[in-house]
């Protein structure tokens, strides 16, 4: 198993070629050549999160605007989850690096699982903690700033004051919207200004899919929204303008998920797609045996994240179980009630379109 991407076709690259292009420098390379020809040149640039939104699914007759834009297909880190795709771009890093490693992690200073979405332990128990120290320094927006490039998020004003809000966006001016007309016309408005880099997160998809599936109307619904909210920032606001997404979408039916019980000895963490183990060896080879799962062993040198420093390894599993092709592997306290789950290595999780307008 490996959670690396295939260089110059990573969302950690797609960072990176912006911020080359802004400030004169990056952490590292960035876009292969074929896909930063795509991206037109300027002094602002918009970037454009589509929450759940992978390649594939702009197969989907209300994203036709979406579909006529793709210059490419760029892959996302494993666990492909919100939380890691978006610390990446906050960081400029990859997850190796920043140490945002799932959904679920597992914090050995407070020696406990984390839901790093929420900060709420698995029980619901919200979690004081250093939320704005947790990405090192210094981070994407931090960067920007030191070279006269303003940083601005376009985000849901119910999230400005949300814990991962202060894990992602510290030194990021923080605008907030009450709805997609509204991120529009913000979006709009922010990139007339040269020496600027906006992110703007759309969260409508994703909410859909999770609960109610890519065959309902209201997945359908959330796809014309942000179609026609690419449509409008494409046309309005004279910025180079890219779209990108943090993970894809994939539907479950109810016997698809696989209940993990009668294993209280270890602790879980990771994604129901890609399972994070600790305990003993021959107890998580015993569980992988009932799952159907081939186990990967981390290992004193890191294993999936080989290189990685002793604060991020820390943070690591004893193992990886990814979820047989089609399942989901559910041990107690992770959500069983979706429709729509991700977080594995499957094309549909990793592949997210390079959208320009």
């Amino acid at each position: 198993m490996t959670l690396q991407t295939e260089p110059g076709r990573g969302l950690v690259d797609l960072v990176r070629e912006l911020e080359r292009r802004l400030t004169g420098e990056a952490p590292g390379p960035g876009l292969e050549p074929e896909l930063a020809d795509s991206i037109r040149h300027a002094p602002t640039y918009v970037l454009v999160l589509f929450d759940g939104l992978g390649h594939h699914q702009l197969a989907h007759r209300s994203a036709r605007t979406l579909a006529g834009s793709v210059a490419g297909i760029l892959e996302v880190p494993i666990p492909t989850t919100t939380t890691v795709s978006m610390a990446t771009i906050a960081a400029g890093h990859p997850p190796s690096e920043h140490g945002v490693l799932s959904h679920l992690m597992w914090l050995p200073d407070m020696e406990r699982v984390v839901n790093v979405l929420k900060w709420v332990t698995l029980s619901g128990s919200p979690l004081p903690y250093d939320y704005r120290g947790f990405i090192p320094a210094p981070n994407l927006w931090e960067r920007l700033s030191a070279r006269g490039i303003e940083p601005i998020t376009v985000q849901p004003g119910d999230f400005a004051r949300s814990p991962l809000t202060q894990v992602l966006y510290r030194g990021c001016r923080f605008e907030p919207v009450y709805s997609a007309d509204e991120a529009v016309e913000a979006t709009v408005a922010l990139a007339r200004e040269p020496n600027r880099l906006i992110f703007t997160y759309l969260p409508q998809v994703d909410f859909a899919a999770h609960l109610w599936g890519q065959s309902s109307s209201e997945y359908g619904q959330a796809m014309g929204v942000v179609d026609t909210v690419w449509s409008q920032v494409t046309a309005r606001s004279g910025a180079s303008v890219v779209g990108t997404a943090d993970h894809g979408h994939l539907d479950y039916r109810t016997e698809d998920k696989i209940l993990i019980e009668g294993f209280g000895d270890l602790t879980f963490f990771g994604d129901s797609r890609t399972l994070f183990v600790n305990g003993d060896r021959e107890r998580i080879s015993e569980l992988a045996r009932q799952v159907d799962a081939e186990p990967v062993f981390v290992g004193s040198d890191g294993g999936p994240w080989t290189g990685a420093s002793e604060r991020v390894l820390a943070r690591a599993p004893v193992a990886v179980l990814p979820a047989p092709t089609g399942r989901l592997l559910l041990p107690r306290g992770f959500d069983k009630r979706l429709v729509g789950y991700h977080g594995g290595s499957l094309p549909e999780e990793v592949q997210v379109p390079l959208l320009v307008g």
